[in-house]
């Protein structure tokens, strides 16, 4: 699969459920450590992410987004077994309440 430099909250949380049925991680990870109201996030720490299985999805915030977006490269170098996502928008587009509703239900 591709994935795309950045992710919206509502395509984040699209991936995590899809990935999550392949067996795939995907962990949102905190670089400004002020975590997320109502979602499980994880501190950036190169030395605890080497634990997730290669091809896990990493996906890095701050509070605009601007900052991982502009050190994606440098994460991707980190962590060449992984894929590397910025979340647009970072904190301060997060939405504590969105959930994905299943159309099945």
């Amino acid at each position: 699969m591709n994935y795309p430099d950045q992710w919206t909250q509502k395509e984040f949380l699209e991936a995590k459920r899809d990935l999550a049925k392949e067996k795939i991680a995907v962990v949102l990870i905190d670089t400004i450590l002020s975590p997320i109201e109502k979602a499980l996030t994880t501190v950036f720490n190169p030395h605890e992410l080497k634990v997730y299985p290669d091809g896990s999805v990493f996906v890095f915030y701050c509070d605009s987004g601007k900052a991982t977006l502009d050190r994606l490269q440098e994460y991707k170098d980190r962590f060449p077994t992984m894929h590397c996502i910025s979340l647009k928008g970072g904190r301060g587009y997060w939405r504590k309440n969105m959930m994905l509703i299943d159309e099945e239900e």
